[in-house]
């Protein structure tokens, strides 16, 4: 099948289920240390003819599928069966086919408007694309999308209403740090009022909000910081969610050279989860959902929204800490090849034995090489 639409290549992970629509291409700001993702593209902002085009490309898409259910025996029903059969057959189908047929597996619900700061085209032009989406796919009940706190900070309340009123449902907004210094540091190109700014516009206007941040960001340099201030800002913005991103250096970007001039020194597992202890106990006033559903963060587990589940929190934090050294290693190794999701997950006496013995090795031959070999783990999930 030829038939396809464009996609770009990020969605946050809570999107993992979405549609992805491609409003505009690559990132208009573009300078941030800690990323390369865009590096070397032009920002550019679609016609809104062509994201309709897409649009209509994904229904054609979405019928053709449907009729191929019929054709299997399934009804209509985008089963798995359907899905495995478009799968398999990379010669027929397409990825726009593979997409789309994902999409309705899981539902088709939920739209993601791509790529790094859709909000920052004109809020008329913006609704016209949400409400021609909710015509096209009146099964769709939630549309989401990136959108920098800058640009959230320019836009009115009114604004955010239009947006609300048409159909967009939820903004993620990668905060990454409320400190000043910091911020400044990693070239964000925003400040910690905007931050609040922005984030306060969006909650006001009635529309659900995912925060972002980076522990580690602040290195050892300005771990305590990063935590207090952050913590700060979250607590004036009071958003849905607080997302944790453990901070990777990833070679190429701007924070790689820094370390290796030993302008970023990074932090140990052991005091990053500390940092997000210092963080947490700082949070106050919020009912926030903290979540840590990210392949780098350590403590997946942490998950639990606020007030009432800060106590649980910082239990699992705390129950980690208390952990001798080695049992601490052994989860660390654990989790980083993808074995740990929970600290219970320690229990399994088989598992553990095996990532032990592979720790004693390290300890008793190249006990410095257990950091750099993990990290070299950590760098093939980016």
């Amino acid at each position: 099948m030829n038939v396809s639409f464009e996609q770009g290549p990020i969605r946050p992970p809570s999107e993992a289920k979405s549609l992805l629509i491609r409003v505009t291409r690559n990132c208009p700001w573009n300078k941030c240390a800690f990323c390369r993702c865009y590096r070397g593209t032009k920002f550019e902002i679609r016609s809104i003819e062509d994201v309709k085009e897409d649009i209509r490309c994904a229904r054609r898409i979405a019928d053709d599928i449907r009729s191929l259910s019929w054709k299997m025996g399934e009804g209509g029903s985008v089963s798995r069966a359907v899905v495995a059969g478009i799968f398999a057959n990379e010669a027929l189908f397409n990825d726009s086919y593979r997409s789309i047929a994902a999409w309705l597996y899981f539902g088709g619900e939920s739209v993601f408007l791509q790529d790094a700061n859709s909000l920052v085209v004109k809020t008329d032009d913006l609704a016209q694309v949400i409400s021609f989406i909710k015509e096209a796919f009146p099964s769709v009940t939630r549309i989401t999308s990136y959108c920098r706190s800058k640009t959230a900070a320019r836009k009115s309340r009114e604004e955010f209403e239009t947006l609300r009123d048409a159909g967009l449902s939820r903004v993620h907004i990668g905060m990454e740090t409320g400190y000043d210094p910091l911020l400044a540091f990693i070239r964000k190109g925003v400040t910690a009022a905007e931050h609040v700014a922005g984030g306060r516009n969006v909650v006001e206007a009635g529309i659900s909000l995912s925060e972002y941040i980076m522990p580690g960001l602040g290195g050892e340099r300005w771990s305590r910081e990063h935590a207090v201030e952050t913590a700060r800002v979250m607590n004036e913005i009071n958003p849905d969610f607080i997302r944790l991103r453990s901070v990777q250096a990833i070679p190429g970007t701007e924070l790689y050279r820094m370390m290796d001039e030993g302008q970023f020194i990074p932090l140990s597992d052991d005091d990053m989860v500390r940092e997000i202890r210092l963080f947490i106990e700082n949070l106050d006033g919020i009912e926030s959902t903290v979540v840590s559903d990210h392949i780098l963060n350590l403590l997946e587990e942490l998950e639990g929204k606020l007030p009432e589940d800060r106590e649980r929190l910082l239990g699992i934090i705390d129950r980690y800490c208390d952990m001798p050294e080695e049992k601490r290693r052994v989860y660390q190794l654990g989790r980083r090849r993808g074995i740990y999701r929970r600290l219970d997950d320690l229990d399994e006496r088989r598992t553990y034995d095996a990532l032990k013995d592979i720790v004693d090795r390290y300890r008793n031959t190249e006990p410095d090489a257990f950091e750099r070999d993990l990290k070299a783990i950590m760098y093939n999930y980016i």
